[in-house]
């Protein structure tokens, strides 16, 4: 079992790790309001990291290997969310003032705000749900119980922690501050190709498979 959690862990580190919904929160509060509300924003995306767990222990994964039609319409609507935002950093890049997912967050939090906002932005994050999905499929498959599948979410919690309390700490810095202010579009740009590519991908698969 062991073996198949350092696995699994691997795999759920790299997807925290690549620009997504989470990222976004976690540096517009922490680019406008600084170090300390950044980091409640992590313990709630961390906190929403164990919520998933216990879904997917809940056989989130079983529902989805029995009704494979569930996991082409999470990728649909999944990919379709990415590409969204993508288009709304893609025009934060070539119009100056317009509304993006990663500006910096106008209005102040207080500590239970930031805490909520990180949390909500993990449920309702498409790329948590497909890595969640995939996690429990993936578990399940190598016969583990659904209390084996739950004890991997605290995994899962801590390296979010570590992961985006690293962005929190980098985009409350000055420096960090700074360089938004003299390349806000470039950073804008970078985030949108990312997510276009991400949302692109996904729908691609989905379509793929509604094909078959």
């Amino acid at each position: 079992m062991v073996s198949i959690y350092i696995l699994t862990w691997l795999g759920v580190m790299a997807a925290q790790a690549a620009p997504g919904p989470n990222l976004a929160a976690v540096a517009s509060v922490g680019l406008a309001q600084g170090r300390r509300p950044a980091l409640f924003v992590v313990t709630g995306v961390a906190s929403g990291m164990l919520v998933w767990s216990l879904a997917t222990a809940l056989g989130l994964g079983a529902l989805i290997q029995a009704f494979p039609s569930s996991l082409l319409l999470l990728k649909l609507l999944g990919g379709g969310y990415l590409l969204y935002l993508a288009i709304k950093a893609a025009r934060a890049t070539l119009r100056a003032g317009a509304s993006s997912a990663f500006m910096p967050e106008a209005r102040t939090f207080s500590d239970g705000e930031a805490w909520r906002r990180g949390f909500w932005v993990l449920l309702t994050n498409p790329k948590a749900a497909l890595m969640w999905t995939a996690v429990a499929a993936f578990l399940f498959g190598k016969g583990l119980s659904g209390l084996q599948v739950f004890a991997f979410g605290p995994l899962g919690a801590l390296s979010g922690l570590a992961i985006y309390g690293g962005y929190a700490w980098l985009f409350s810095t000055g420096v960090a501050v700074r360089g938004y202010a003299r390349a806000g579009r470039w950073f804008e740009g970078v985030f949108a190709a990312s997510f276009g590519v991400m949302g692109a991908s996904l729908v691609w698969s989905g379509l793929r498979e509604a094909q078959r």
